[in-house]
């Protein structure tokens, strides 16, 4: 081994910094720079083509699936209602979505130590549409890079006219069906088809929602692009505390690689790395970093590097790999090592969080009873029975799939009389919620103080306690 090659294995951190103090898509004036990147092809490009055909079918199609007949997935905050999977998430069992949440980001975290950024590249929404369908659109009508620098740079005429129109109304197009499938999980699909058939003005607020979600969809993927990777999205800053040197992230293989230098033909070049300089990495990378210069935030693992690398040490008669897949202590040190303490330790933390979470779901009650006392009501006396009565809002929501016949009780007081509606006696088709009142009544001698404490629970057919509320009943004040 040379000994200038030599120098740069040791030298680990002698790379010019200066290129971390700004984002490669603004220049020094602060201006935009608009990225054409280099149309990309190879075996992860194949690859990342079939995971994105998976993926939109997925996308599009998850709002038509139904699970026992409820949805695949549905977050209807305006409703009130959550499905996940099929399964019932209702305001009571908020304390699941939580944690489902705080599963979903301990995941996040331990999957981005060990593998940096692939969800960026492979599954991120953001990447998929962009790179995988807008992008192509582009080069389809634009054609590559050169062409459209050219096409940019060209005078108004009938050419430009046409590929504008095209491609843009394209844009458009595929931003309605992205807005109407978003709504979907947001308001069901059946809400979303009878915003399409019905007229705005039967529902003026559901059709500025898919106004708003068309404008915001066509703004992002045709003008803002890759400013949402490294301008908005938090996900690339959190790589500086995330990852460590066992990370696997698409990297430049510097030991190899360096010293750069042009490859000179019938010339054995023994002082010089693998890499010729070409820039084609640069080129293809849709937010216009060179990853030679190793992780930067704006590096969202797209591998399009790594197939214009492999291309091209194809062509000189090297060994592919010059960027790929690697951790910054494999490739220093030639030991690749995916169990550290730190993996271990959120791997613990996980396994805790998803044992708790099926524990609450598959032991939380079928039926959940929520009590509260009527607004302005504190009591009365019924004149025929000497009887005190107080009046409270109640809400049964039927968590399961079957019909429920049930029966509330107070538990402490058998003397105590009460009702929902016209008998104590309820049936609760699946799924379904109840809202109304519930009447109490309780005779003097039984009201130990002013404020009583009261146990009502909820019982299935079977005379079994599914759920319990207690509440306070209101009397005359006790001397």
């Amino acid at each position: 081994m040379s000994e200038n090659k030599k120098s740069v294995q040791e030298d680990l951190y002698s790379y010019d910094e200066e290129f971390r103090d700004t984002i490669a898509t603004v220049d020094s004036e602060g201006k935009r720079v608009w990225v054409y990147p280099k149309k990309p092809k190879g075996r992860y490009y194949n690859a990342r083509n079939i995971v994105t055909i998976i993926l939109l079918i997925l996308f599009f199609g998850a709002p038509f699936i139904k699970i026992n007949g409820n949805p695949f997935l549905l977050i209807n905050i305006f409703d009130r209602e959550f499905y996940v999977l099929g399964q019932a998430f209702w305001p009571q069992d908020f304390f699941l979505l939580a944690l489902i949440l705080i599963i979903f980001f301990v995941f996040i975290i331990l999957f981005t130590t060990a593998f940096g950024r692939l969800w960026c590249g492979w599954a991120c929404p953001q990447t998929i549409f962009m790179e995988m369908v807008f992008r192509k659109i582009e080069y389809w009508i634009d054609g590559d890079a050169n062409k459209q620098r050219k096409l940019a740079k060209q005078k108004w005429n009938s050419e430009k006219i046409f590929k504008r129109g095209l491609k843009y109304g394209i844009f458009l197009i595929i931003s309605i069906l992205i807005a109407h499938t978003a709504m979907a999980y947001l308001v069901g699909i059946e809400t979303v088809e009878k915003l399409v058939t019905s007229p705005p003005t039967e529902n003026w607020s559901g059709f500025l929602g898919l106004v708003f979600f068309t404008g915001t969809f066509y703004w992002v993927f045709t003008y803002f692009r890759e400013q949402a990777c490294t301008v908005v999205c938090p996900y690339g800053r959190l790589q500086g505390v995330l990852l460590d040197k066992d990370s696997i992230v698409v990297a430049y293989d510097w030991v190899r690689g360096e010293p750069r230098g042009k490859l000179k033909r019938g010339q054995v070049q023994e002082d010089k790395g693998d890499c010729i300089d070409c820039k084609l990495c640069v080129h293809v990378c849709p937010t216009g970093i060179d990853i030679r210069n190793g992780t930067q935030l704006e590096c969202v693992n797209c591998t399009a590097c790594i197939d214009a690398c492999d291309e091209v040490m194809t062509k000189i008669g090297k060994p592919k790999g010059l960027i790929r897949y690697a951790s910054f202590n494999s490739i220093k040190d030639g030991v690749k090592k995916l169990i550290t303490p730190r993996r271990i330790a959120y791997t613990g933390v996980l396994g805790v969080l998803l044992i708790l979470f099926s524990f609450l779901l598959f032991t939380r009650s079928d039926i959940s009873l929520t009590i509260q006392k009527k607004p302005g009501f504190t009591y009365q006396k019924e004149d025929e029975t000497g009887l005190y009565i107080n009046l409270f809002d109640v809400q049964l929501t039927n968590k399961t799939q079957r019909t429920q016949r049930i029966e509330l009780k107070v538990i402490d007081n058998p003397n105590a009389l009460l009702s929902v509606g016209d008998s104590k006696d309820m049936i609760l088709e699946p799924a379904e919620r109840y809202e109304g009142s519930l009447l109490l009544k309780f005779d003097d001698k039984d009201l130990s103080e002013t404020k009583t404490p009261v146990k009502i629970g909820v019982y299935n057919e079977k005379g079994d306690l599914i759920d319990s509320e207690k509440v306070n009943f209101l009397g005359p004040i006790k001397y």
